[in-house]
């Protein structure tokens, strides 16, 4: 019996950290950990404007984006943290390299030799009421033929006026 109420003091402590991930709204990507015990936490009283500039792309071309994935993150991050998802507005400004992260699964294939890792993402991203934008400039600066884009995508003149805009309007610029 002593050697068993040893064991469970030992490890114990062990449960706490023995946590699951969560994706309480883009539900296949962007999974966090809860912090329940956090001392800082997002207001839910707050409504979050937030603009996020992906202006990065990978050298794994068989590897979802990062920023993008990182968006996802965020979102499930500020509902688990008590803010309700109707409070939570975000456009993402896609430009420069990530500007080929847009191309439709076939143009994608073509170009890299594999499919559109990013495809599930842009639908579950949009899905969650997120507005995705690309950059005009950055399509014609690298010949990303505006009618082969994956329909989740819109296009902008520009990020420039895109992030200018939205900033003007309140809300927080982040860049991934």
């Amino acid at each position: 019996m002593k050697k068993i109420l040893t064991l469970l003091v030992l490890c114990f402590p062990l449960i706490g950290f023995a946590q699951i991930k969560v994706s309480p709204v883009v539900k296949n990507f962007g999974g966090i950990f809860e912090i329940p015990y956090a001392e800082e936490k997002p207001d839910p009283t707050l409504d979050y404007k937030i603009i996020v500039e992906v202006v990065s792309n990978t050298d794994k071309y068989d590897s979802i984006n990062w920023p993008l994935f990182n968006v996802a993150r965020m979102i499930n991050l500020h509902v688990a943290g008590g803010v309700p998802r109707e409070k939570i507005h975000v456009v993402v400004v896609i430009h420069g390299a990530a500007a080929f992260t847009v191309m439709n699964n076939e143009t994608y294939k073509a170009k890299y030799g594999v499919d559109n890792p990013n495809l599930k993402l842009d639908q579950e991203l949009q899905q969650a009421g997120i507005k995705m934008f690309v950059c005009g400039q950055s399509l014609i600066a690298r010949k990303v033929d505006q009618l082969k884009m994956v329909p989740e995508v819109k296009i902008a003149t520009s990020a420039l006026t895109t992030l200018t805009t939205y900033q003007l309007k309140g809300y927080a610029v982040l860049r991934f």
